[in-house]
């Protein structure tokens, strides 16, 4: 069972004083029987760019979607519970990432059913565990306090580990000249 992740927001009061406008456990989470053992947690999202401070107090009341919105960002911590690999055969990644908005972002044929590539630039922060990060024909261990700058490139995570792993996600909506398909 995921841990329950505490999210502080900040904001001003009517004389623009420096407050607490919201704190208590985070609600916009996504648990589903087509991904187990994969948490997602969504703190915040911005809508454009420069981000407005001054803003809406919640700002992920929404549908959980893959992707950042266009032009902004989300605050996402996934915790990544150990693979069973019996299980991990089974699974259908097309329809896992389709209860985001993003089956077609799943790679076909690919060494692991949930490798895909998004059109983001994503500053990954393990808070604690190891996981691997596969690519195409490649794979980095990770471990608690590694960060990685994941642009825009085909990847899958995979905690063939015994304990969980917890990462911090900032997704940065991005843009590239390589063609989807390479």
């Amino acid at each position: 069972m995921a841990q329950p992740i505490r999210r502080v927001v900040t904001g001003h009061s009517a004389d623009g004083a420096a407050v607490v406008v919201s704190d208590g456990v985070a609600t916009n989470i996504l648990k589903r029987p087509n991904r187990p053992g994969v948490t997602l947690t969504n703190l915040w999202q911005t809508t454009q760019t420069p981000a407005r401070f001054d803003g809406p107090e919640e700002t992920v009341d929404g549908p959980f979607v893959l992707h950042p919105p266009c032009h902004g960002t989300v605050l996402r911590i996934i915790e990544f519970e150990p693979e069973d690999p019996a299980v991990l055969a089974t699974l259908d990644g097309k329809a896992a990432f389709a209860e985001m908005g993003a089956a077609a972002n799943i790679v076909d044929g690919a060494r692991h059913p949930f490798m895909h590539r998004t059109d983001s630039v994503d500053y990954a922060i393990v808070l604690s565990g190891r996981i691997k990060m596969l690519m195409d024909d490649s794979e980095v261990e990770l471990k608690a306090g590694d960060v990685l700058i994941q642009r825009g490139t085909n990847h899958a995570w995979s905690n063939q580990y015994d304990d969980v792993c917890r990462i911090a996600f900032v997704l940065v909506d991005g843009t590239s000249t390589v063609p989807s398909g390479q």
